[in-house]
């Protein structure tokens, strides 16, 4: 699970704005502005016959700083990404 559902920064961050378009995943923004340090990003990878599925997420930042259901707040209604 991506740590980004529950960090401040969620929805100002740069490396999460690239998980969501690696998802295909509306913005939390358009225009991040903070750089977070030293995130790390581990990909899964899936293939089903010709179907390659790929998930990322974002596992550790030295930049995290936690606010639970962050993510949450900024959508509700919607299910948290897992």
């Amino acid at each position: 699970m991506c740590i980004c559902v529950d960090c401040e920064y969620v929805d100002r961050c740069e490396t999460y704005h690239v998980v969501e378009t690696q998802h295909q995943q509306p913005h939390l923004t358009d225009q991040p502005n903070f750089s977070p340090i030293e995130p790390t990003i581990n990909v899964n990878i899936r293939s089903e016959g010709e179907i390659i599925e790929m998930e990322w997420d974002v596992v550790g930042c030295a930049s995290f700083s936690q606010e639970k259901g962050k993510w949450a707040r900024l959508r509700p209604g919607e299910a948290v990404p897992t």
